[in-house]
Parts: structure tokens; sequence; C-alpha cells
């Protein structure tokens, strides 16, 4: 489905819904039922720009549209439009999409905005545009572009889709090795494959028989009338298998055999199958032929016939126009995803006077530096391509935070560093970890695990617990000594006296800690062995091991 165009633009390009009704201007780029969906709105009272041939398609589906809201406009004809909040011009180019599909090009106050609607980007449908807007020789074009809603059905394949050209002669190729096939069947029921029939029937010399009550039938009759056959006996039958393309094909080839006839021949022209659906593992590698004609295990015959661009040809459309941003028009493929957007298009920062605030209608109000120095604030507008904040102030100078000292602490800093994190998620306490708060876990409460390490400042001491690090891993013989120097500014480690040194624990512990450990009915945690007698346990019990 098509997506909005921004609420500060006058008009919108293939939506119906209720806030393009609001729109003074609508325009509709080709006539495929995703891009006209709710047209036939009766609150619509808004003109409708467009091409002769997509008016007449539409009239066929929605006969009950006023015909006084078309307002005509062709390929290569420019229009000049006016709107209260100022006139713009507009430009019809050929999309080379289905009959009747055209981009436009917006020029006004609001900047230049090309609109791709559905499209297979060529060279010759790209040179059409003005020359300002391309570039040259790897030239910048002399004008950029503001904008492009461009068409990303296949921004995220990497298929490289055969022109419809060179997709056309295979068709023609698959039907002349087929030679005994008293039945062709032909999948060209969508509005655009058109060309593929009239080529066909121009080719072999035979009519296409087409079911009236077929949905396509209609719009052939406007567009190819020539090619027409009301003869079910005719060779050619134009194929409308969907949903049940497959399974229809499987039953007719059943029967053919059944019957001892020869079998039919069922021809696919589509890039779906290449790109996007599903199949199986042996049917994955069929995919890889691009340049002939396929048969999948279903018997049918695949052509890759795109209407739509390639990854390819999506990015060197956007280097020959070199755009200042870019928006998809196709939600399933995101225009950040092409290599010239995340090179080009994607800024953190959008400066006060650019369009694209107009566009949003956001109003930005930007301090001049020397305003913000003396304030030590200012304001700066963060943006992407979909979402913008007005404002947002900031600091001009990054403030040095001061450290804190130890008479700067209240009294119930410990509590009030508790509350920061949630009960149980507080990870457990190494003996040479970093020191975690005094969250009571039932886990501690063993004799293997009771001792907490309590750090009553944010800044962790790094020279002590390098220096504890550094001893705890010596294995050369003699004593080890831990040595803690400490001034008489720096914040007390609560840590546990040796049971060698005899000392009273509670003693080890100030009286800050001590009212907290009581107030949560915690028992005073058991004091760390000292590090030397770690060590000898462990010499011990290798000498024991080696004797």
């Amino acid at each position: 489905m098509p997506i909005e165009m921004p609420k500060g633009l006058p008009m919108s390009v293939d939506t119906w819904g209720s806030s393009s009704n609001r729109k003074r201007h609508h325009f509709l780029t080709h006539a495929h039922k995703d891009h006209t969906f709710g047209i036939s709105s009766p609150h619509l009272s808004s003109p409708i720009y467009c091409t002769q041939i997509t008016q007449n398609l539409l009239l066929h589906q929605f006969p009950q549209i006023d015909r006084s809201l078309f307002v005509g406009i062709e390929v290569g004809e420019s229009l000049a439009v006016d709107d209260p909040d100022g006139g713009f011009a507009v430009t019809a180019f050929d999309a080379n999409h289905c009959p009747g599909a055209v981009m436009f090009l917006f020029e006004g106050t609001f900047g230049s905005i090309l609109h791709t609607g559905d499209c297979r980007l060529s060279p010759e449908c790209l040179q059409n545009l003005p020359e300002k807007y391309l570039g040259k020789k790897g030239r910048e074009p002399k004008c950029s572009l503001d904008f492009v809603f461009l068409d990303c059905t296949f921004g995220k394949s990497s298929v490289k889709l055969p022109s419809k050209y060179s997709a056309t002669r295979q068709v023609i190729s698959c039907i002349w090795k087929h030679p005994n096939a008293s039945k062709v069947y032909l999948a060209c029921d969508l509005l655009g494959q058109e060309d593929i029939l009239v080529e066909v029937a121009k080719t072999f010399g035979s009519k296409i028989y087409v079911d009236k009550n077929i949905e396509c039938y209609n719009n052939l009759k406007l567009l190819a009338p020539d090619i027409l056959s009301e003869d079910p006996s005719s060779r050619f039958h134009l194929f409308d298998g969907f949903p049940r393309l497959y399974e229809r094909a499987s039953e007719k080839l059943a029967e053919a055999k059944a019957n001892l006839q020869p079998q039919p021949l069922f021809v696919r022209p589509s890039a779906q199958w290449y790109a996007c659906e599903e199949t199986s593992d042996d049917d994955l590698q069929l995919r890889k032929r691009l340049n002939e004609a396929v048969q999948d295990s279903f018997g049918v015959w695949h052509v890759c016939y795109s209407i739509h661009s390639s990854r390819e040809e999506l990015e060197w459309a956007l280097q020959l126009l070199q755009p200042k941003r870019v928006v998809s028009t196709t939600p399933t493929c995101r225009a950040m995803e092409l290599s010239y957007v995340k090179n080009h298009c994607l800024k953190s920062q959008i400066a006060s006077d650019d369009r694209l605030w107009k566009l949003l209608k956001i109003d930005v109000e930007v301090e001049s530096s020397s305003k913000a120095a003396s304030t030590n604030s200012s304001e700066k507008v963060a943006t992407d391509e979909t979402a913008a904040s007005p404002r947002m102030e900031i600091p001009a100078t990054p403030v040095k935070p001061k450290p804190l000292q130890p008479k700067d602490l209240p009294t119930n800093y410990m509590e009030s560093l508790q509350s920061l994190s949630p009960p149980g998620k507080t990870s457990r306490v190494t003996l040479f970890g970093r020191a975690r708060m005094g969250l009571h876990d039932s886990n501690f409460s063993d004799a293997e695990n009771n001792t907490l390490i309590i750090v009553t400042e944010p800044p962790r001491d790094l020279n002590f617990e390098k220096t504890v690090e550094k001893q705890s891993t010596m294995q050369a013989e003699g004593t080890v000594k831990l040595q803690l120097e400490k001034s008489e500014e720096s914040i007390d480690f609560v840590k546990g006296t040796s049971h060698s040194c005899g000392g009273s624990p509670e003693k080890s512990y100030n009286d800050c800690l001590k009212r907290l450990y009581r107030s949560r009915n915690i028992p005073v945690p058991r004091p760390l062995p000292s590090l030397i007698e770690l060590l000898n346990d462990t010499k011990r019990a290798k000498r024991g091991y080696l004797k």
C-alpha cells in the first residue's frame, strides 16, 4: 500500500483515506487496485489528477465516481496548480510500469519532490526528467531533488531482473520450443502484462481467448481489443489462476495425461517467483537461471518479467539523481536499506531552515551560538527520515561532575542506592569483583557465601582492586603481604578482620553500616579470611597432594 504524504504538503498521491481526504489536491499515478483503495468514497470532493488511460480504467472499476473530479495530465505535460499556501507546478513522466502509469514531479515553495508511484526505472525514463536534476559523468546535478518517494518493491532482492523486452522474448522462445502443446495458457491477467499478449498474438498470428468473466477482460477490451478472441478452441488462452494457479495447472496436466492428449503449456511471466515466493529446494536452484524460461515442480514455466525496478536499477537511478532524501513508498522495504541512502541521506542533524520542517509542519527556533555560550544552553534539532523532535536542550559546555566526598554523603545514602535496583536483580558478590550494594540474598546465609564487600561511594578504588588481584595470583615461596595504603580523606572499605587478627566483626564496621544492617534485620556478615591464610592453605593442600 502507498504511504501518506507529509502533512505540510497540499497534495496526496495514491492514498484515499480520511487524512488524505483533507488534502486539497489528489494525484493518481496508475490504476492498480492497491493504489485506488478508497477512491470511491462519497466524501471525496477534491480534484484527481491522472492520465486519460488511468481515468478510463478507473471509471470501469468505479463508475460511481464523479467524472467532473478528474483533471487530465499526460506524459511530458506540466500544470500550474493554484493553492492557498502557494501555487506549485506538477509534471508527469513515464513510469514504465503499466498503461497510463506516470511519475509526478512537484516543484513549489516546499521544494522539489519526485514521486515515482510504481515504476521500472530505465535510462529512457530518467533521461526525460529536467536536465538540472540529472548528474553527468560523475558530477553532481545542478539542482538536487529535495525528496524522492521511491518504489522499493524489490529493494531487498539481489535478483538482477532482465529487461521487459528480454523477458517477453523468453516467453516467445518458450512457446516455440513446445510446438506440440495444443493449448498454451498465459498467466498474464495483471495490468501491465498486455505487451506480452500483444507480442504473442503478433508472432504466432493467433488471437487469445479471454473469458468475459475474468476481471481483466474489461481492461484488455480498452487497451488491446484486436487480440481478443471469443472462441474457446483458440490455442492461446489467458489463464486466471490465482489464487489457485498451481493447483489448477496440475489438474489440467493430469487431465491431459489421463486422456492421452499432448500436455498443455503453462507460462507465468512474473518476478514474484524469483524474488519473493517460497519454493522447494529444487526450484530454488532454477531461480538462478534468468536468461531462459524454467519449469517448476508443478509443471509451470516461469519467466522473470518485472514491472518494478530491481535493487541494482534503484541504486543506479539514485546515483544519477543524487537526491537529498529518499522515502520508500513500499512498507516492506525501507529506503535506508539501499546503499545510496545509507551513504548520503542519513543525517543526525538537520538545519533549522531545511524544507523538511515545513513539510512536517514543525516550527524550529535555534538560538545563536553566542547566546548559547552565555547561557550555557543551546537548542538542537535531531531527526531521521521518518520522525523529528522539534526542540531539545543540551548543555553548551559539558560540566565535569565533582567527585563525592565522605562528608557529602547523607546518612541514608546506602538505602537510596538500594532503591535503584529491583530486588533479586543485583549480581553476586565475588571475592575480588566490583563492590556491590548490600542487598540481602538468602543464598548468602551459608558459611561459604555470607561475605559482602560494600563501598559507600560510587567511585571504585581501582588501585586497591588491582593490588589485590595482582598479589592473589602470586605463587612464589615466602609470605605474601597485602598492604593497603589509605589516606584519611578516602572512604573506608568494609572488610572482614582475619581470623588470625582475632578482632570483633562489629568493630570493623562504622556506625552507619551497623544501623543499615540492623534496620534490615540482616546479621552482620562474617569477616573475610586473610589472603595470607588462604594462600597458606593452598600451599599446604599442594604439599599434601605431592606427598
